[in-house]
């Protein structure tokens, strides 16, 4: 069997195609484009699926595939009647007007409820749910469903209207996780009847006819990225584990850490697992801020570029992008001007430090994982192994942990065994001066007026 795994990111959005042993057998890549429409910036849709439907119809032509699964970035929610979209997707990097921002601010739950702190943009979507209701009320009139943005696909894919609760339990002020239920926004808003029946991350959810012969394939229900990552390494039983996530956003989970050491303030958040279980979360915009500080550097970072920005003292301060653990302040860089691939070096130890922050803050003190495109090389985690001598650090055998996850939730639901290749150990890098680098970064960050890290945490 063989599954393909449509991996929409903000970014960038890649199909996969998956064997039963893990293998990636083909893959296409495309960038959404984001359009201005009505006095919003939103998805172009049309676009996007053009492409992937060509993507899904090459791979049962080439590969025989036999399901068709979605992973998705966060923060994002679709309406839709029973044939179309009633309302273009909104791009949540978008701050509504400030004064309907004073307005529906008022109606968001406190933190306690859903764990989804106060952030700007559409970083937590039913704030964007809020705004656009307030200003095209229509558009959720018409709405027969409210789906997250993986169930938006499966459904257009042909699958049947379903809700998923690692989606919607995703920071979105939706919904409660101690309750294990919608929030009370979803009731004061009248949108409960709107959010169709849950179904599992992978469940079949329909069927559907693509390639040159329609060969008929099934339709899984989509997951949201960063937990379909979580998910890929907890079912091999590695014991706990710490997973930062990386793409656009970096993502650090740690289903260890109690909820009351969550702050509000520092973009700390529950989402929730594949079962339905909350999962203590930090987490800042960590692939968007490499690509700022690097100006836009592509390719490997050579070691020496690295050792070369400690000696000098060249660092990048928070927060070169909304929200994270370091709000508040523009980034910027201290020292003297880098060449191009030093920036990529100052780009990279930034990630490096603000992920170690990130640790310390999640209170993590268990194996830690790194997954995603930002360890392409294995460089990050062998930097943030060399940070933290106390804890053990793997990484991903590939750089696809979200589709991964994904694609064996997909497996998992027709009965058929995934054997995805386990993590791999990580060796210490040994940069001189990195130790001492870190405690002048956050000296630096502190005289800025940001918060210390919490000084607890694992080193």
């Amino acid at each position: 069997m063989k599954v393909a795994v449509l991996d929409f990111g903000k970014t960038n959005s890649k199909l996969f195609v998956f064997d039963q042993d893990g293998r990636i057998l083909d893959e296409r890549r495309t960038q959404p484009n984001w359009t201005r429409k009505g006095g919003f910036s939103v998805l172009d849709e049309p676009a996007l699926h053009d492409w992937a439907a060509r993507a899904v119809d090459d791979a049962v032509d080439n590969h025989g595939i036999e399901g068709l699964m979605v992973s998705g970035h966060g923060c994002t929610f679709a309406l839709v009647d029973d044939a179309a979209l009633t309302h273009p997707i909104l791009d949540y990097e978008q701050e509504p007007p400030a004064e309907i921002a004073a307005q529906i601010d008022r109606r968001i739950p406190d933190f306690a409820e859903t764990f989804s702190p106060h952030l700007p943009l559409g970083f937590n979507y039913g704030r964007h749910m809020l705004w656009l209701k307030a200003v095209q009320p229509g558009a959720f009139a018409a709405a027969k469903s409210i789906l997250g943005y993986p169930q938006y696909w499966s459904w257009r894919f042909g699958g049947r209207a379903a809700s998923e609760v690692s989606y919607l339990g995703c920071h979105s002020h939706l919904w409660a996780p101690r309750k294990r239920d919608f929030s009370s926004l979803v009731d004061a808003e009248g949108w409960r009847g709107k959010m169709p029946a849950f179904e599992r991350a992978g469940a079949v959810i329909g069927e559907q006819r693509f390639g040159d012969k329609a060969r008929p394939i099934a339709i899984h229900n989509g997951v949201h990225d960063s937990n379909a990552a979580l998910y890929a390494y907890r079912r091999q039983e590695l014991g706990p584990v710490t997973v930062v996530s990386t793409g656009t956003w970096v993502v650090v989970l740690n289903p260890d850490c109690p909820l009351d050491a969550l702050d509000r303030d520092r973009d700390m958040l529950v989402n929730v697992d594949v079962d339905g279980g909350p999962v203590p979360t930090v987490r800042f915009m960590g692939g968007r801020e490499f690509a700022v500080i690097s100006e836009g550097w592509q390719g490997a970072i050579d070691r020496s570029s690295v050792q070369q920005v400690i000696d000098a003292g060249i660092m990048a301060l928070p927060s070169f992008a909304p929200g994270g653990p370091m709000p508040g302040h523009p980034g910027e860089l201290v020292g003297r001007t880098p060449n191009a691939e030093e920036r990529a070096a100052v780009a990279l130890l930034y990630v490096a430090l603000m992920v170690d922050l990130c640790l310390d803050l999640i209170h993590s003190n268990n194996t830690v994982i790194v997954d995603g495109g930002l360890n392409s090389g294995g460089l990050l985690a062998s930097l943030l192994a060399q940070l933290r001598p106390g804890q053990a650090f793997m990484q991903g055998a590939t750089l696809e942990g979200s589709a991964t996850g994904a694609a064996a939730l997909a497996f998992e639901s027709v009965g058929r065994e995934f054997a995805a290749e386990a993590p791999e150990p990580v060796r210490a890098s040994s940069f001189a001066g990195l130790a001492g680098y870190r405690d002048s970064w956050r000296s630096l960050a502190t005289d800025r007026g940001v918060a210390d890290a919490a000084a607890g945490g694992a080193r």
